[in-house]
């Protein structure tokens, strides 16, 4: 006869193997049902079996991930359709992931927490997936219904003489920003989709304050009315009477600067048919043949500003392209005349 020790401990193994069983059985019936304290996206899905899982991830993910992406900026909006951003989400893959975290531990493991109720802390990350050329699409059509380059501000030259043409800012979508905020929230079912396109303006190279030093001295000529206009900081401070160019060898026109100053300067003699037998030749400036008296300013090609003792000239077309002034008044106009000050000739 068997012993009563060996019966005892085969009774026990029997009990301890029915209790196995029994154990795997009911662990394996909950194989396809996901654990308390388990989410999807922040969805709880604890206590629900796959198919029900996915019929809630589809209803609390992936419909809100079909609404639109709005940018507003004043009274415009901009849209982007989850169709257009090719908005997916893989509901699938989520649901999947959530059973197979809800079988993290051993059988033992598994089966203590479902008895005693302890609920897991888990949160599968949503896996959703769009189209970044979409986004960077929107924000190129943003982008061009803001944003404005900023202008310079100028000096309007006309014959008349120097206006200010004021500048103004440039605006600049925050699009580093706008971008960051899109994609962050295009793969979430519970962000905003409606966004504000914040800006910030862009200050232009040159403002109206620095006019005035660019333009310290402006000379505008026009040879209609034979006068030379000095500006001071873009003020009107002198005008002077002056002669130009005569027919076939006109003052050239255009926006120049002064090259160059002299004193009592000798005359270079352009090596021209018009100056004859003096072509090419040097004539110092104390010779009475040379026509440029007191002052030189150069200003373009051989042309430039000079004093004439022909005082009968002034008003007249009568040099071969110079600007002629009366003694008196250029050597006034030369020391108020910087190197590089602007000319404008009309």
């Amino acid at each position: 006869m068997l012993s009563r020790s060996f019966i005892i401990v085969a009774a026990v193994l029997v009990a301890l193997l029915v209790a196995a069983g029994g154990l795997f059985a009911f662990d394996h019936s909950r194989a396809d049902r996901i654990a308390d304290g388990v989410r999807i996206a922040g969805v709880d899905v604890g206590g629900l079996s796959r198919a029900q899982a996915t019929a809630r991830i589809e209803r609390r993910v992936l419909a809100p991930l079909d609404r639109a992406v709005v940018v507003d900026h004043g009274r415009s909006s901009w849209r982007l359709s989850a169709r257009e951003a090719h908005v997916s989400a893989d509901v699938r893959g989520m649901v999947d992931e959530a059973v197979a975290r809800s079988r993290d531990g051993g059988l033992l493991e598994r089966s203590v927490r479902t008895v005693t109720g302890e609920a897991m802390d888990v949160d599968v990350a949503a896996r959703v997936g769009f189209s970044r050329p979409a986004v960077v699409r929107l924000l190129d059509r943003v982008r061009r219904g803001i944003e404005r380059k900023p202008r310079d501000a100028r000096v309007g030259f006309s014959p008349a003489g120097v206006r200010r043409v004021a500048g103004h800012d440039g605006l600049a979508v925050r699009a580093s920003e706008l971008h960051r905020a899109i994609r962050a929230a295009i793969v979430s079912p519970t962000a905003t989709r409606r966004f504000v396109a914040r800006t910030r303006h862009v200050v232009p190279k040159v403002g109206d304050g620095d006019l005035e030093r660019r333009y310290d001295t402006v000379l505008v000529v026009n040879r209609g009315s034979f006068r030379l206009k000095l500006y001071k900081r873009l003020v009107l401070a002198r005008t002077f009477r002056i002669a130009v160019g005569r027919a076939g060898r006109e003052t050239p026109a255009g926006l120049y600067s002064v090259q160059n100053k002299a004193e009592n300067p000798a005359w270079y003699v352009p090596d021209s048919e018009w100056a004859g037998k003096l072509a090419g030749k040097v004539i110092p400036a104390d010779d009475p043949t040379n026509p440029i008296k007191a002052r030189w300013m150069g200003i373009y090609d051989g042309a430039g500003i000079h004093g004439t003792d022909a005082d009968d000239s002034i008003g007249t077309a009568a040099s071969q392209g110079c600007i002629r002034m009366r003694i008196p008044d250029v050597v006034e106009l030369y020391d108020d005349v910087p190197v590089g000050a602007s000319v404008y000739i009309a």
